[in-house]
């Protein structure tokens, strides 16, 4: 089989995040030919159609097309698991926005239905793969800050303060599934077992804050109306990892400002990652003796907004007979970690986790004109 040939995609779901995965799929990642992209409002996926040249199609159209073998599902998040399911029954492989499912049982049919039917399923984020993360992989795999120890996550954001309320493409956040740990934290715990390895128990508290608010957007048809903030908004955790090191995460929806840190601690060094939700950012080393930290130069490719390398990674993958990076088994255990954490302040225990994942292999080092083609390896 020809390693490079396009693998035929087509998008399904052309909400707010549909733009950039097209943007990258259809005019960035040679491997994909983007033929078609589908949605339950015609007019959204007329308009995609139009922009990036494709052909609008129905769900329909898209899982009978015999030619199509690969499935973007950029649906909301209330929706991943029946259109991932659907079209993995219909004979494609399948790579889907976070997360993977909105409650474990989902997720455990998910897994089931991909060992059925002989497809790949892969979820985001793939932010892991760009230049920021890559770079961390290299520095931690090189032990420049020697055994890893113990590593602090924080991320609060202000969704009540922001325009979410206001929005109704944003009302997923408050929606089962849709909190910020599953929302945004998700880039955290992605990044940290891509980094360090599966996790082997969690604990943790988690509050859903002032669940009864108002609409408060004059403009909004349902001015004053009461909404109702069905996800947890406010966590507390602490994790185990497999290989020993502790890790303390605290992610809050509820805060005022967009605040966020992600760091690294080991024997011989201390190593502060970019926010995990971006592809490039600064790494910053500090090691024994150093008077402060130094800003490292990235390694890697991939440090502008490349949302769709996962994608990108499947159809190499594909082709290739090769393991994706952003793997069904690092989505399902990320997925478990953050729902334990849930598990875990209901029961007043600790949570066991029950399931466990290889850390994708790194990418190539370097840049290159044709920068997608580091993922053939």
């Amino acid at each position: 089989m020809d390693s490079f040939k396009p693998v035929k995609t087509a998008l399904i779901g052309c909400g707010m995040i549909s733009d950039i995965y097209l943007e990258n799929c259809v005019r960035q990642f040679n491997i994909l030919d983007v033929v078609g992209c589908s949605d339950l409002k015609a007019e959204r996926s007329r308009e995609k159609a139009e922009k990036y040249h494709i052909r609008q199609m129905t769900n329909e159209e898209i899982w009978n097309d015999r030619e199509i073998e690969l499935v973007i599902n950029t649906t909301y998040h209330q929706s991943h698991f029946e259109v991932s399911k659907k079209s993995m029954l219909a004979g494609k492989h399948v790579h889907s926005e976070k997360m993977l499912a909105i409650d474990m049982e989902q997720a455990k049919e998910l897994v089931k239905t991909a060992a059925g039917t002989g497809k790949y399923l892969t979820v985001a984020p793939d932010t892991f793969l760009g230049a920021g993360l890559q770079t961390a992989r290299k520095i931690l795999d090189g032990g420049l800050i020697g055994k890893p120890l113990a590593a602090d996550i924080v991320l609060v954001r202000g969704y009540r303060h922001q325009n979410f309320r206001e929005d109704p493409e944003r009302r997923f956040a408050f929606l089962p599934g849709g909190g910020i740990l599953f929302d945004v934290g998700c880039y955290y715990l992605t990044g940290l077992v891509s980094l360090l390895g599966s996790i082997s128990r969690v604990s943790g508290f988690s509050q859903t804050r002032d669940p009864h608010r108002r609409y408060m957007n004059p403009k909004n048809p349902q001015y004053r109306k009461e909404m109702l903030v069905e996800t947890p908004n406010n966590f507390v955790g602490a994790l185990e990892l497999q290989n020993g090191v502790l890790c303390s995460l605290l992610v809050s929806s509820e805060g005022i400002n967009v605040t966020h840190h992600f760091t690294i601690y080991g024997s011989d060094g201390t190593l502060t990652l970019n926010d995990p939700n971006t592809f490039g950012g600064p790494i910053c080393l500090q090691c024994k003796g150093d008077g402060e930290a130094r800003e490292m130069p990235l390694t890697h490719a991939f440090k502008d907004n490349m949302r769709g390398l996962g994608a990108a990674d499947l159809a190499y993958a594909i082709r290739n007979g090769r393991d994706p990076r952003c793997s069904l088994d690092m989505a399902y255990h990320t997925f478990e970690a953050a729902m334990g954490i849930c598990f875990s302040g209901e029961s007043n225990g600790v949570y066991a986790m029950q399931s466990t994942c290889a850390r994708p292999s790194p990418l190539e080092m370097g840049y290159t004109e044709y920068p997608e083609m580091v993922l053939d390896i």
